[in-house]
């Protein structure tokens, strides 16, 4: 069963922009950095989890979405506990902005769910029963991005009017039959000298 995560409010300082994101007009998908990266100690996103990050200063939908996305945005490849880079060819994990060095294990980004597919700016599209006549807020997806049911309940004292459905990117809804396998081999295999499944798609030092 998804999990489904929420993010406080954090200061944000020098804020990366990606490239090939295909930015809207009224701000879903534009890139974003989820807040918790400016913690040092903070590990990274989970593949088998969804995180809604309210209150993001870096979008113009105020939220930023984290669709099934394994890593930090800005560290592709990981690093091991002790800081080390994944490869000789990679540098370790840093805090955006104020690059303090990350205490802690990162994995590796997966190829079929890097960050430009699965960590951008989104709303709020429709309620738990795809309805939006309830008297909350909702967005309209703009074109090529779908409504899609991301979040089914939150902890006890979190806000349950974020759940619901949320605007993602055509195409890359979350499948755990192939997600799965395929972050499984990154994980395992992208310290160890480079995979196809790992990072970007010009893998580790890209030829």
């Amino acid at each position: 069963m998804t999990r489904s995560i929420l993010a406080g409010l954090a200061a944000v300082v020098g804020v990366t922009v990606l490239s090939g994101t295909g930015c809207q007009a009224n701000g879903v998908g534009d890139p974003c950095i989820p807040e918790q990266e400016y913690d040092p100690t903070y590990a990274g996103a989970n593949y088998d989890e969804v995180g809604v990050v309210p209150g993001s200063f870096q979008c113009l939908t105020r939220l930023c979405l984290i669709n099934h996305f394994q890593g930090r945005v800005t560290c592709p490849y990981g690093q091991a506990a002790n800081g080390a880079p994944s490869s000789p060819a990679t540098a370790g994990c840093v805090t955006p902005g104020l690059n303090t060095n990350v205490s802690a294990l990162v994995q590796p980004q997966c190829t079929d769910r890097q960050a430009t597919e699965a960590v951008y700016c989104s709303c709020r599209c429709e309620n738990l029963s795809g309805g939006t006549d309830d008297g909350a807020n909702y967005c309209k997806c703009p074109s090529g991005f779908s409504c899609t049911q991301l979040v089914s309940s939150l902890g006890a004292g979190l806000d349950q009017g974020l759940t619901g459905g949320y605007c993602i990117r055509d195409g890359t809804a979350f499948s755990a039959s192939v997600t799965t396998q395929s972050t499984s081999v990154c994980a395992t295999t992208c310290g160890e000298g480079g995979s196809a499944d790992c990072g970007p798609a010009d893998n580790m030092g890209g030829t």
